[in-house]
C-alpha cells in the first residue's frame, strides 16, 4: 500500500515503488514528471491498479495456493493391483479397483522405450526445471499447421506426472495454474530418473491399464523389460490419448498411426536410424489384448479373505500384493474336472453339486480348492463355496469321537454293542440311533464300530465321553464352529454339527501327522510392489494328542477288513497298493454326503449335495456320492508315488489276539474278550 509520511516542510510524500508524489505540484517516475491538473486521474488511476492487483492476489492465494495437493505425496504409491500366483508362478488372477497397475523399477524398463518416449512427449525433459516454454510454442505451432489429425501436447513429462497424481483431467486454467506450481515442486524434490520412474508407473495406456508394465502383458503378453523396440513405439504412443489409441478401443489403425508419429520423432531425434524406422513402420506388429479371466476362482477369493483375516493385509485391490499361493494349477484343474465329471453321472440321483480340497498335511498348503462343480453354473449358484461353507459332516466326524476314547483307555479290541438303544432327556422327544443299513451289528470291537461306521455304537461311545469333552477335543483340532455347545446332544457324534471342509482336513492333520494339527494356510510369500518380502509361511504345529493314538485311528480307517461289514471288501475306498485311511459320512437326511482320506503326505476331501440342502434321492458311501470323486482325485495323485505307511510310534506294538494280529498300546490286549466276526457286506459291484 501507499504510505504517507510527514516532513520537516509539512509536505505530504506518497511512495509506492519507483513512484513518487511529492505533495501536489511535483510528480515524476524516474526522469519523466507528470504536470499538475491530473492528479484526479492519476489517483483513480492508481486506486484501480492497485485494486485489481490485490483482487488477483487475493484469488491466486484462496483459488491456487489454499487448494493446492501436499507435493509431498508424489511419494506415496498409486492404487496397483494385487497379483495371486500358483505355486508354479501361474497367474490366477489380479485384484484392483480402476487402475490395473504393477510398479516396474526405472531399470528394468528398456532404454528405447525411454527414448521413443521422450521423443514424442518431451524432447527437452533433461534441460527444463518441470515447465517449457519453448515445448509449449512448438506444440502450438504444430497443432495450428497440422490440424486435429497430428495434434501434438505441451506439458512436459513432470507435467503429465503431476496432472496423473494430484490433479483432474479437466481443462481450466486454474487447473493449469497448479499444474505449473507443482511441476516446479516436484521437479526440486525429485531427480529425473525419480520422475520418470513414476511417469511410467502412473499414467494411462487405455482402458483400465495402468503403467507400463501393465501394458506391455496386456498388448504384447510379457513384462516390460522383455518387448522389442517396435512394441516400444507402440507403447510409447499411447499416453498421450489412451482412450483412443488403446487397442481395446478396437481402432488399431490409429494406434499403428501413433507409432508411425512416435518413429518419426525419434528418427529426427537421432535415435534410430531409417532402416528400423522402415521396418516398424512398413511391419505391424501383433497386439493381443489380455482377457481378462480368473483361474480356480472359489481360491482366488478364499485367498483375498485369508489375506485380510488372517494376515492384516487391508486395501488388497489398491496394495500391489505379489502373492504366491500353495495352489498347484495341474491338480486343480485335474480336480475340477473330476468332480465336474462324477456330478454330471449322479444327477439322476438329484445331487446338484459336488466339491473338493486336497492340502499337504505336512505343511498345510492347499494344493486344489474346488468349491463347486462349475464356478459360473446358472443351474446352481455355482459361486457358492462348499469348501468354506457351513455343512453338516454325518459320520464323517467320528474319528474325533474314537480318538477321545483311545486317550480315555480304550483300545481297538474294545467291545462295543452295537444294539438299539434309546436315550431320554428330559424336555426332549426319544433320541433312538440307527445304523446306515438299519440294522444292528450285535457286539463288536471298537476298530469295527469305527472302519465300518456304526451310529449305535458311536452314540454310546459319545455318552461315555461326553458331549463336552468331544466339543473340546475338536476345538483343539481346530473346528471353530461349534461355539454355541447348547445345541449339542449325542447326535454330535453321527455329524449334526456343522463344519467347513477347511476345519475339518486341518483337524485331520492331527491323524496324518501322528499327533500334530499342522494349520491350513493357502499363502507362500507376499511382496509388496517395490518387491521386497513382506511376507513368509512358517509351518505351524500344534501337537494335539499322542502319536500311538493317532497311529491307531490310522489302522483302524486304513483296514479293509475292518470295514468289510458294511462296505465289502476292494470297494472304492481302497487305494490299491497304498495305505490309506478313508472315512466316508452321509447325513441322516440325505443332505450332505463326504469322502476323506489321508496318507502321511497328501489328504483329499469330497463333498456331494445341493446347495440349498434339499435331500439327495439315494447314496450310498463306498459306491456312489462323494466316494468316488474321492477315489479318482486320490488315485491320480498317488499313481506314480510308493506306498509310505506312517511308522509305529513308541508305544505301539502288535500282538496276535482272537485269531489275528492287533496293534495296542500299554499291554492293553491281556484283557481283551473276542468278538464275533461280523458277515461282511457283499463286495460292491464297480
Amino acid at each position: 500500500m501507499i504510505k504517507k509520511t510527514l516532513i520537516a516542510l509539512g509536505r505530504p510524500i506518497y511512495r509506492t515503488g519507483k513512484l513518487v508524489i511529492e505533495g501536489i505540484n511535483k510528480i515524476h517516475f524516474g526522469k519523466i514528471k507528470i504536470k499538475p491538473g491530473s492528479n484526479k486521474l492519476l489517483y483513480i488511476s492508481l486506486t484501480l491498479l492497485m485494486l485489481s492487483a490485490s483482487g488477483v492476489g487475493w484469488w491466486f492465494i484462496r483459488e491456487i495456493v489454499t487448494d493446492l495437493p501436499n507435493v509431498n505425496e508424489i511419494y506415496n504409491p498409486p492404487k496397483m493391483s494385487t497379483k495371486i500366483y500358483d505355486r508354479s508362478g501361474n497367474l490366477l488372477y489380479k485384484f484392483y479397483k480402476d487402475e490395473d497397475r504393477s510398479w516396474v523399477s526405472l531399470e528394468k524398463i528398456p532404454d528405447y522405450l525411454i527414448k521413443a518416449t521422450l521423443a514424442i512427449e518431451d524432447k527437452e525433459f533433461y534441460q527444463h526445471r518441470g515447465l517449457s516454454v519453448k515445448g509449449i510454442l512448438k506444440a502450438s505451432w504444430h497443432n495450428l499447421n497440422n490440424g486435429a489429425d497430428s495434434l501434438r501436447g505441451g506439458s512436459t513429462i513432470t507435467q503429465q506426472l503431476v496432472k496423473n497424481v494430484f490433479l483432474s483431467g479437466e481443462k481450466t486454467w486454474k487447473r493449469k495454474i497448479k499444474e505449473a506450481i507443482l511441476s516446479l515442486m516436484v521437479e526440486k524434490k525429485l531427480n529425473k530418473e525419480e520422475i520418470l520412474e513414476r511417469y511410467f508407473n502412473q499414467v494411462a495406456y487405455g482402458g483400465e491399464t495402468y503403467g507400463v508394465n501393465e501394458a506391455a502383458i496386456k498388448y504384447f503378453g510379457k513384462e516390460v523389460d522383455k518387448i522389442n523396440l517396435a512394441e516400444a513405439t507402440f507403447l510409447a504412443g499411447l499416453p498421450a490419448a489412451p482412450s483412443s489409441y488403446s487397442p481395446s478401443s478396437n481402432n488399431l489403425e490409429l494406434a499403428y498411426g501413433r507409432q508411425k508419429q512416435v518413429v518419426e520423432q525419434m528418427l529426427l531425434s537421432g535415435t534410430i536410424d531409417e532402416k528400423s524406422a522402415e521396418e516398424i513402420t512398413n511391419n505391424k506388429m501383433e497386439v493381443v489384448v489380455e482377457s481378462k479371466e480368473i483361474k480356480a476362482p472359489h481360491f482366488v477369493f478364499y485367498v483375498r479373505d485369508y489375506l485380510r483375516e488372517k494376515l492384516g493385509f487391508d486395501n488388497i485391490e489398491r496394495r500391489g500384493l505379489r502373492v504366491v499361493t500353495s495352489l498347484d494349477l495341474t491338480v486343480q484343474d485335474m480336480a475340477q474336472n473330476i468332480v465336474s465329471d462324477e456330478i454330471n453321472k449322479v444327477k439322476r440321483l438329484r445331487i446338484g453339486n459336488g466339491a473338493a480340497l486336497v492340502i499337504d498335511p505336512k505343511n498345510g498348503d492347499i494344493l486344489a480348492m474346488v468349491g463347486s462343480k462349475d464356478y459360473w453354473a446358472v443351474d446352481i449358484e455355482g459361486k457358492y463355496n462348499v469348501a468354506t461353507a457351513l455343512r453338516q459332516p454325518g459320520s464323517s466326524i467320528k474319528p474325533i469321537n474314537y480318538l477321545l476314547a483311545l486317550q480315555n483307555g480304550k483300545s481297538l479290541t474294545t467291545i462295543i454293542d452295537d444294539s438299539p438303544v434309546t436315550y431320554y432327556v428330559r424336555g426332549q422327544p426319544p433320541y433312538t440311533p440307527q445304523d446306515y443299513t438299519g440294522k444292528s451289528l450285535g457286539k463288536v470291537t471298537l476298530k469295527t464300530a469305527l472302519a465300518s461306521s456304526l451310529n449305535i455304537a458311536s452314540v454310546k461311545t459319545l455318552s461315555e465321553n461326553g458331549v463336552e469333552n468331544m466339543i473340546n477335543m475338536a476345538e483343539s483340532m481346530g473346528i471353530t464352529t461349534w461355539k454355541d455347545r447348547s445345541r449339542f446332544g449325542l447326535s454330535l457324534a453321527l455329524g449334526s454339527g456343522e463344519v467347513k471342509m477347511t476345519e475339518l482336513v486341518g483337524a485331520y492333520t492331527t491323524f496324518s501327522q501322528l499327533g500334530d494339527r499342522v494349520e491350513v494356510n493357502p499363502v507362500l510369500e507376499v511382496d509388496n510392489y517395490l518387491g521386497e518380502r513382506v511376507y513368509s509361511k512358517k509351518t505351524e504345529k500344534i501337537t494335539v494328542t499322542e502319536p500311538k493314538y493317532a497311529y491307531l485311528i490310522n489302522q483302524a480307517l486304513s483296514d479293509d477288513s475292518a470295514r468289510a461289514p458294511i462296505f465289502g471288501t476292494g470297494s472304492k475306498l481302497k487305494i490299491s497298493g497304498k495305505t490309506v485311511a478313508v472315512k466316508t459320512g452321509t447325513t441322516n437326511s440325505l443332505k450332505d454326503n463326504w469322502c476323506i482320506g489321508w496318507t502321511p503326505e497328501i489328504m483329499v476331501s469330497a463333498w456331494v449335495g445341493n446347495n440349498d440342502g434339499t435331500p439327495m434321492s439315494w447314496v450310498a458311501s463306498g459306491i456312489s456320492g462323494a466316494t468316488p470323486i474321492w477315489n479318482r482325485i486320490i488315485t491320480s495323485l498317488l499313481k506314480d508315488k510308493k506306498d509310505v505307511p506312517w511308522p509305529m510310534p513308541t508305544g505301539v506294538y502288535q500282538a496276535n489276539v482272537c485269531g489275528g494280529s492287533e496293534y495296542f498300546t500299554d499291554g492293553r490286549e491281556k484283557d481283551i474278550i473276542c468278538a464275533p466276526t461280523p458277515t461282511p457286506t457283499p463286495t460292491p459291484g464297480p
